[in-house]
């Protein structure tokens, strides 16, 4: 039982070291029964992978205390749809007052996208390129509960743009700030990108594309290999929908492939 538990770890993608230590500790918990019980042992099982998985709190602005939360991460992985998704939520659903602030300034078209996205929800919103600009920019933005600021993706290889963003950040004050990375890449891919984005001072992860990641056992690896907590998943394209506020025991599940996406 112990072994068809390892292997399937391991199929799943999750570390052979995090696999081998998960199935000592279940050998210890379980007795004989529990092991020839699938379900309990995957119950047991899931239990333990949801104590090794920490979570963030999702973004909670409070009415006339503004907070200002920052998207950070290279290229491609998706920063502006996740900041529009998180915008439109907050503005549609929540009826949060908020503004957007974009210091891409090196992709046009992001810039267009996320200020098509400012007009239909009706949100102010500011493009700047220099911490002057910004502070400018969060200055006319104080009578808010909440600024979302994306930034130009880096390549995690170009550590004078990575030392831009934290020049960018270094005189405001930020309450959050979120890593964002996509699931198509591997974990060692990931772990080199968090290593390299340390300098921008991130305080938890979001994490994209979980709906083009064959597997989910490299969530637990990445839990275990990038101290920083989980705090949203995107799971799609569409907006506002596909994302939700990470969840121990939601992500154990699909390490385990017990829940689906949608």
């Amino acid at each position: 039982e112990l072994f068809h538990i390892y292997t399937d770890l391991i199929d799943a993608e999750v570390d052979e070291t995090i696999a081998h230590d998960l199935v000592s500790r279940l050998k210890e918990h379980a007795t004989p029964e529990q092991l020839k019980d699938t379900q309990a042992s995957q119950s047991l099982l899931a239990a333990l992978i949801e104590a090794q998985l920490e979570c963030a709190s999702p973004i909670r602005p409070l009415p006339g205390q503004r907070k200002v939360v920052a998207l950070v991460g290279p290229t491609g992985v998706g920063k502006t749809t996740t900041i529009a998704k998180l915008a439109a939520n907050f503005r549609l659903r929540d009826n949060i007052k908020m503004g957007l602030i974009t210091v891409d300034t090196y992709r046009i078209a992001a810039v267009e996208q996320l200020r098509t996205y400012a007009e239909i929800i009706d949100l102010p919103m500011k493009v700047v390129s220099t911490p002057r600009e910004m502070q400018m920019a969060l200055d006319e933005m104080v009578g808010l509960d909440l600024v979302l600021i994306d930034t130009a993706g880096r390549s995690p290889s170009d550590d004078l743009k990575i030392q831009e963003l934290e020049s960018l950040f270094r005189d405001i004050a930020i309450d959050e700030i979120a890593l964002v990375m996509s699931m198509t890449s591997s974990v060692r891919t990931l772990e080199a990108i968090a290593e390299r984005f340390k300098v921008a001072r991130p305080t938890s992860m979001i994490l994209t594309k979980l709906d083009e990641a064959p597997v989910m056992g490299s969530l637990l690896t990445l839990s275990q290999k990038v101290k920083l907590p989980f705090q949203y998943l995107t799971t799609g394209q569409d907006v506002p929908d596909d994302i939700e506020p990470a969840n121990a025991a939601r992500i154990s599940r699909l390490v385990l492939g017990e829940d689906k996406l949608q």
